[in-house]
């Protein structure tokens, strides 16, 4: 069972639960208070914080909430001392588990050196590296790096994976993909279901990789028509390689 927190003014935290132990890990907990309260409500028997990486916005409830109950806290191993109350160290391909549950760690670098996904049977918690419609800034990457995490580590994944990401960016997200790709029939037909959505109060997560695969530009890098129209915002640069074509949408997404 996985329930959205949202947290601060755009984050979603989760709280995942084994529904055979009662057992609970909370991914990314901004803030402690809210996070606590669905802890209580829920009754569940929280034992782990799985952060996807070091920014504020998803460690800043670690030690509040490290103080109200024994938790082991995951992060990756080059997050030691920018994680609070990092204790549980991980890589690519480690496992966690949480009563009956298993999570799987994926190594995915580009937003930032020690970004990680968590992915627990069809549901990917992806922090800032992989948005709806989006993908996270380029603040410790390059292109050719968050490419790779996001068009090859993830390539094997199936289509009905749930995409749960860190921040509710997925409507402008989707206002930006339009510029980029406008004759897309998928992208055109989410961006008016996601309209009808919000005007409900509804929120935008999860997808689903098959759904980012078909309207998300950074997995798109090989659409005709996004690399045309790349070309003609970028003549003089070199776009002849998947990864130069990401690094063109992420200039591009920075200004938007």
């Amino acid at each position: 069972m996985v329930e959205l927190i949202p947290v601060l003014s755009d984050n979603y935290a989760y709280l995942i639960v084994c529904e055979e132990t009662e057992q609970a890990a909370v991914v990314d907990p901004a803030d402690p208070d809210v996070v606590w309260s669905r802890v209580q409500a829920r009754g569940v028997d929280l034992r782990a914080i799985w952060n996807t990486h070091h920014h504020w916005d998803h460690t800043a409830g670690n030690e509040v909430l490290q103080s109200r109950c024994d938790l082991a806290v995951v992060g990756h191993r080059t997050d030691r001392g920018r994680i609070a109350g990092l204790s549980v160290p991980v890589d690519d391909g480690d496992v966690v588990e949480l009563g009956a549950l298993r999570g799987t760690i994926l190594h995915t670098p580009g937003h930032t050196r020690g970004g990680i996904v968590y992915l627990v049977g069809d549901a990917l918690f992806t922090g800032d590296a992989l948005f709806g419609a989006g993908c996270g800034r380029l603040f410790e990457g390059d292109p050719p790096t968050l490419y790779h995490s996001l068009n090859v580590r993830l390539a094997g994944l199936d289509d009905e994976t749930k995409v749960y990401c860190g921040h509710e960016y997925t409507q402008k997200n989707l206002s930006f993909a339009l510029t980029v790709e406008p004759g897309n029939r998928d992208l055109q037909e989410r961006v008016k279901r996601v309209e009808s959505q919000r005007a409900q109060g509804q929120p935008l997560v999860p997808s689903t990789l098959g759904e980012e695969r078909k309207t998300n530009p950074f997995l798109r890098c090989d659409s005709p028509e996004l690399i045309e129209g790349l070309k003609r915002r970028f003549p003089s640069e070199p776009l002849d390689k998947p990864e130069q074509v990401f690094g063109g949408l992420r200039r591009l997404r920075d200004r938007f």
